[in-house]
């Protein structure tokens, strides 16, 4: 009985354990310089809020709004960034340029067509395998 009791416990439980994911980046960087001449941020949806983050951080009057993708979700790009690509401040670029892209995120995102890095999405059902 406190065996059908646990069973059932657990089966209740697991309708309420999202399927979660893990993504891990591999690959490296080609230098082509596409992720700092389209950058999309998770937080700033309107021309004024990022005129106000610029404000509060300095450090971020080094990206300009380049403009909209079809969705209307503002496209930023780095005004330090060479015709070949590459960074022309590269000793003084932020720490979120150093850590491009980190190797463990929590969510999926896009990244570039022939970026050098590659975004792998691990489910349970592969750890099982």
């Amino acid at each position: 009985m406190k065996d059908l009791i646990f069973s059932i416990i657990n089966e209740i439980k697991s309708y309420f354990v999202p399927e979660r994911l893990k993504y891990k980046i591999t690959g490296s960087c080609k230098k082509c310089g596409k992720c700092c001449n389209y950058m999309y941020s998770f937080d700033t949806y309107t021309e004024k809020e990022f005129k106000v983050t610029q404000f509060f951080f300095p450090e971020y009057k080094r990206f300009y709004i380049k403009g909209k993708d079809e969705f209307g979700n503002l496209i930023f790009a780095c005004k330090y960034v060479s015709p070949q690509g590459l960074c022309t401040i590269y000793d003084k670029r932020l720490k979120m340029c150093k850590k491009y892209p980190a190797k463990f995120i929590r969510y999926a995102g896009e990244l570039h067509e022939g970026c050098g890095y590659k975004i792998e999405k691990k489910n349970f059902k592969d750890y099982l395998k």
